[in-house]
């Protein structure tokens, strides 16, 4: 070989990787406990993810074709790392693996321990581990399966090169379409749903459920137990008869209905009685920053629509991939953003400054919109401004990102665990379904009173009325379970949480904060419009920062801490642009790199005083 046709074998840190650790044990590897030494000879990518991170799942599916396509060389781990209390517990992360389609090896850790080796800060977090073990980048939040590929390609090269590649797998039989290899999927279940997401009661009084596992449509008789008959191919597609996990529905003025095709990044409609399908929304491709936030609604990107509602003359979304409520108008063909910035947290006020946190359920009753504000474990509603010329965002239970539990009483007291569904009922109050506390909740405006209605049922995700009941689908039993509402509510021993994430102590004064971003290799940071790079940063509480806060292009940025606020939690929101970095190439592709880091921190004399995020590049920062 010549020396032109000779590798470029780029300088990287030689940092031995830490062993994968976890109390919880290790999924989809047919019983074997996996270590390194195992995937010795191979390119690793560690994808650190939690099951209620919508973020997480958008890289889970950024990750399947990389898994395709480099699957005799390349082995993707799951490292499971709980956020809530209920995603620390085993079978919640089996049920989440299933029901998320993960087809390769996950360890679940529950103590965060492979979390802390790692010095992982941030959900989604990725590491690429080189074929001899040792870390050679991390990539924090979405959007980088490009420049991995690249570094696998890179790696590929080296490694083959080096002698040290091992390519296929010897020591597993292959599993017919996964290649061999460390996964085995586990043995499949026969069950009519298979982790429903939403239901919607038709006018004949049968129940349209979203099959969200098995990418379909299941309508149930009325006493929501027989099939009456599926609706999709089950596999994956935006064609003409298939979904990808489709979730929310609503029905429209003219009898038919909308639906939420979740990872499709679109808004279907179904006519029940032709049965035809058809997309309204959305182009199949994932919102990012800076794109289009209105238009014509077939020219518009969407971003994990989770659930739907009819109010105000118009389709309103939950687009949970943005933190966002969107709307689609179908007379005029168009959507717009309605409330929201896309920073994700609690904020309250006018639609267009507040601020949500990966909104799932919505259900309209009268002059309010209610919403279930799922990572900050909240019930929030949307009204008309006094004003009478736009919206407003108010906050009924919930106080931030990280404070959770199971608590009745007194709203402003009461606590949820990531609610998945809201459900208007007759007396103006609004039923809860509290996923993660496996409960139905109240919550009734005239008292501001919080009460519990229902215990023991499986990861419940929404519920719709039927008469004097109430018709929950509980998504980890998959089934709908029918409830009689009580007059009076259930109560509960009162639990409350906090994240057991471990805050980061830093020192008082000033805080040097630096996002580290560097361009993937065969690109550079995109300038051609402007600057390529955002920055933006707020707390909770907002005293918390003396300067600092708001947006800027900059990644670097010094923050004055207040006096006499001793903990908090920092907003970082970070976005980077970057192009292939070829003068020959006329049409240059680009990709968007962002993430939001959500950081509790505790102010200490001895301190931090610069605090490190790493957006992409080759070491921690």
């Amino acid at each position: 070989m010549s020396n032109q046709e000779q590798p470029t074998v780029r300088r990287r840190p030689r940092v031995r990787a830490p062993e994968l650790i976890g109390k919880g044990g290790w999924l989809n590897t047919g019983g074997k406990n996996l270590t390194l030494a195992d995937l010795r000879g191979r390119c690793v990518v560690l994808d650190f993810w939690t099951f209620c991170c919508v973020n997480c799942l958008h890289v889970l599916d950024e990750l399947r074709e990389l898994e395709e396509r480099h699957r005799d060389t390349v082995v993707i781990i799951g490292v499971h790392s709980p956020k809530f209390v209920h995603e620390a517990e085993h079978q919640a992360v089996v049920d989440a693996v299933e029901r998320y389609g993960v087809e390769h090896p996950v360890l679940d850790d529950p103590e965060l321990a492979t979390w802390k080796q790692y010095a992982v800060r941030a959900w989604p977090t990725l590491v690429v581990i080189d074929p001899e073990g040792y870390v050679v980048a991390q990539h924090a939040g979405e959007g980088h399966a490009h420049a991995i590929e690249k570094l696998v390609e890179e790696l590929t090269a080296e490694h083959a090169e080096k002698g040290t590649l091992r390519r296929g797998w010897g020591y597993r039989p292959c599993h017919e379409g996964y290649g061999g290899g460390p996964y085995v999927p586990p043995e499949p279940v026969a069950t009519d749903l298979r982790f429903p997401g939403k239901a919607l009661r038709l006018p004949g009084g049968t129940f349209l459920v979203s099959d969200t596992t098995r990418h379909r449509l299941v309508e149930l008789a009325a006493d929501g137990e027989r099939v009456l008959r599926r609706i999709g191919s089950g596999e994956r597609g935006l064609g003409a008869d298939s979904f990808n996990e489709p979730q929310g529905l609503a029905l429209l003025p003219d009898g038919r209905v909308a639906v939420a095709d979740t990872v499709n990044h679109a808004i279907r409609v179904f006519d029940p009685g032709s049965g035809a399908l058809e997309t309204v929304a959305g182009t199949g491709k994932q919102w990012w920053q800076g794109s289009p936030t209105s238009g014509p609604a077939r020219e518009v990107n969407l971003s994990s629509p989770w659930d739907l509602a009819w109010w105000q003359d118009r389709l309103w979304i939950a687009m949970a991939g943005v933190h966002q409520l969107w709307t689609y108008d179908p007379a005029a063909g168009t959507v717009e953003v309605a409330a929201g910035t896309t920073s994700e947290g609690l904020v309250d006020g006018p639609a267009a400054e507040a601020w949500f946190a990966q909104p799932s359920g919505l259900a309209a009753a009268g002059d309010r919109l209610w919403v279930a504000d799922s990572e900050s474990s909240a019930v929030r509603w949307v009204e008309r401004s006094e004003e009478g010329d736009g919206y407003v965002v108010r906050t009924a239970v919930g106080t931030g990102l990280f404070d959770f539990g199971h608590r009745d009483g007194a709203a402003g007291q009461a606590l949820l665990q990531h609610p998945l569904g809201v459900t208007a009922l007759p007396d103006g109050s609004v039923a809860i379904a509290d996923t993660y506390n496996h409960a139905l909740r109240r919550f009734d405006p005239a008292n501001g009173e919080v009460t519990t209605v229902a215990t023991d049922l499986r990861e419940p995700s929404g519920a719709v009325l039927a008469d004097d009941d109430i018709v929950v689908v509980e998504s980890a039993r998959h089934r709908l379970t029918r409830l009689r509402l009580p007059e009076e509510a259930v109560r509960v021993e009162s639990v409350a949480h906090r994240t057991q994430r471990a805050a980061t102590e830093i020192a008082p004064g000033t805080l040097r904060l630096d996002v580290v971003f560097q361009a993937p290799a065969g690109q550079k940071l995109d300038t051609r419009y402007g600057p390529s790079t955002r920055l933006l940063v707020s707390a909770t509480p907002p005293e918390l920062l003396a300067e600092g806060a708001g947006a800027d292009t900059d990644l670097s940025r010094d923050l004055v801490l207040a006096d006499g606020v001793t903990e908090g939690v920092l907003h970082v929101s970070a976005m980077a642009a970057s192009c292939d970095d070829d003068p020959g190439i006329e049409y240059p592709a680009c990709h968007v790199h962002q993430q939001d880091w959500g950081v509790p921190v505790r102010v200490v004399d001895d301190g931090a005083a610069r605090l490190g995020l790493v957006l992409a590049g080759l070491d921690a920062g």
